[in-house]
């Protein structure tokens, strides 16, 4: 599979009605997000991230912009923090009026034991993992619902449905994600906003490769997929390309699993 965006293969789907769109993205700098800008910056959509990784960040809108993509909008912000997050988002409000696309995509797995959770250690785990998350999408639909159209898109995980075990806060965040998906879409649905999560699977970005990927975990995983083989960001990117254009225009409250068949 060829991860340069602007090859336009051939055997992967273009999307007119992405054209021109704007599609906000958050923690787009690297993984699983970085990979979302480069696909929607191929579809010749108005990209705008925002990330606290400002290094990979100008890095990834410098390769985007030598490879002729529209030039991304990066907005560097602490989504954890109210102040700066409220902030970034009226500057992008105010610079691009509304947005037709918001991928809620900022999350943080790293591995903790449940005797060892503390209160403020709930809080940080629930404010990067699903509080952000709320919060933009509670500033961004009313530009929706004003335009009477909008396609809201969430990455949850199958950590909570497999279950996962050493990441008891963030699996009870990704299983939140699902449920606010589904009440959201029909808040939502009779102002034309479409509102559905992505479920993934054991995805290997360079975290992963760094953080956990050891031969045991790479045999546990192949062992519980159907598909014997890893799955990379790539692939949960062009689902989310499907999910914001048009031909999915029917299509809300639901929760698309990519996991290779683990579950």
């Amino acid at each position: 599979m060829n991860p340069d965006p602007m090859s336009q293969d051939p055997q992967f789907a273009s999307y007119p009605s992405l054209r021109g769109r704007t599609v906000l993205i958050t923690g787009g700098a690297t993984g699983i997000g970085e990979k979302l800008v480069e696909a929607f910056a191929a579809q010749a959509a108005q990209v705008i991230f925002l990330d606290i990784q400002d290094e990979a960040a100008h890095a990834l809108t410098h390769r985007l912009q030598e490879q002729g993509a529209p030039p991304p909008a990066y907005f560097s912000c602490d989504l954890t923090d109210g102040a700066s997050l409220n902030k970034s988002l009226q500057s992008i409000l105010t610079r691009f009026e509304s947005i037709d696309v918001l991928v809620n995509n900022a999350g943080n797995d790293t591995r903790h034991t449940w005797q060892d959770v503390t209160p403020d250690s709930w809080d940080r785990i629930m404010a990067i993992n699903l509080k952000q998350l709320f919060f933009v999408t509670q500033a961004i639909a009313p530009g929706m619902k004003q335009r009477q159209r909008g396609s809201i898109i969430s990455i949850s995980s199958i950590a909570w449905t497999i279950p996962s075990t050493g990441v008891p806060v963030y699996v009870a965040a990704k299983a939140a994600i699902v449920g606010l998906t589904r009440t959201l879409a029909h808040e939502l649905g009779p102002d034309g906003i479409r509102v559905n999560c992505i479920m993934p699977g054991a995805i290997v970005t360079e975290r992963q490769k760094k953080l956990w990927l050891t031969d045991a975990y790479i045999a546990e995983v192949l062992s519980r997929q159907a598909l014997k083989r890893l799955l990379i960001p790539e692939e949960v990117a062009r689902l989310a390309l499907f999910l914001a254009a048009d031909d999915s225009s029917a299509i809300t409250s639901q929760s698309y699993v990519i996991d290779g068949g683990w579950t």
